[in-house]
């Protein structure tokens, strides 16, 4: 009778002891807002979104992420690393939700949540001023063009590759601001990345760097990225909530016009990404 209560308790121990992490672990926006802190993910290299300047990280998302700490009543602490390590980390539980941001496409949807769209993320061609040779998208053909390891332009500049009589020479970086100062040294041709990125930095280079217009993307959008899970939902959820707020009460447009100059008009959601 003694084992069969003591079996019993340790069952019963077990199982109590299993419902209280998965109730933890089911109840991610509780966890956040009892810590007063929410751990966000981003590289900071990615400039206007995130970057160093002066020796403080800063960029539209810093801004963005403190009006949703706002809504959500916690505070934001950063944790940095380069792209490719990011999605790894995020799938660690290394952080509760990825800034980046990252451009909206079908296979990245199929494994993580996406947020509404804060910006565009068309993908054009970035080049040194004055280059006569790139005037259009298609002049980068058998050119070296630099581009983010491990990014959604990476994927779409190999397709758009494939279009050309000759194909692009294609130049992997691990972050954007080592290929632009390739570009600027004459080490590579262009870089491709999206247009709001290469817009702010040829802006801050005027001289340097030039557009190559139109883009030859196809129309896309930068998301924040969560996992897709019911133990985040509740997260993910609230923070979708606070950024449908920033948008509709002109929060999201003023910091659109401060790190880009102009505000772009995106969807709420993005259910069906053109890639």
């Amino acid at each position: 009778m003694r084992k069969n209560s003591l079996l019993k308790g340790l069952v019963g121990a077990a199982f109590l002891f299993g419902a209280t992490i998965s109730a933890h672990a089911a109840d991610t926006l509780a966890a956040v807002k009892a810590a007063g802190t929410m751990k966000v993910g981003t590289e900071t290299a990615f400039a206007p979104f995130d970057f160093i300047d002066a020796g403080e990280h800063v960029g539209l998302n810093v801004d963005l992420f403190n009006e949703i700490g706002k809504e959500l009543g916690v505070k934001i602490e950063w944790v940095t690393l380069p792209w490719d390590g990011v999605f790894p980390a995020l799938e660690a539980g290394k952080f509760d939700v990825v800034a980046g941001p990252a451009t909206i496409t079908k296979k990245r949807m199929e494994r993580y949540r996406f947020t509404p769209p804060l910006a565009e993320a068309t993908i054009a061609i970035l080049k040194k001023a004055g280059d006569q040779t790139i005037n259009k998208p298609e002049d980068i053909a058998g050119k070296k063009i630099g581009v983010g390891k491990a990014t959604a332009q990476l994927d779409q500049l190999k397709e758009f590759s494939e279009t050309l009589p000759t194909k692009v020479d294609i130049r992997e970086y691990p972050a954007f601001t080592e290929s632009y100062a390739d570009l600027a040294a004459g080490r590579i041709a262009g870089v491709a990345n999206s247009l709001p990125n290469i817009a702010f930095v040829a802006k801050q280079r005027e001289g340097t760097f030039e557009v190559v217009q139109p883009p030859f993307g196809k129309k896309s959008y930068f998301g924040f990225i969560g996992l897709k899970d019911a133990d985040h939902a509740p997260l993910m959820d609230a923070i979708d909530a606070a950024m449908l707020k920033i948008k509709a009460d002109g929060r999201m447009a003023t910091l659109q016009k401060k790190w880009f100059g102009a505000s772009f008009d995106t969807p709420d959601s993005v259910k069906d990404p053109a890639f």
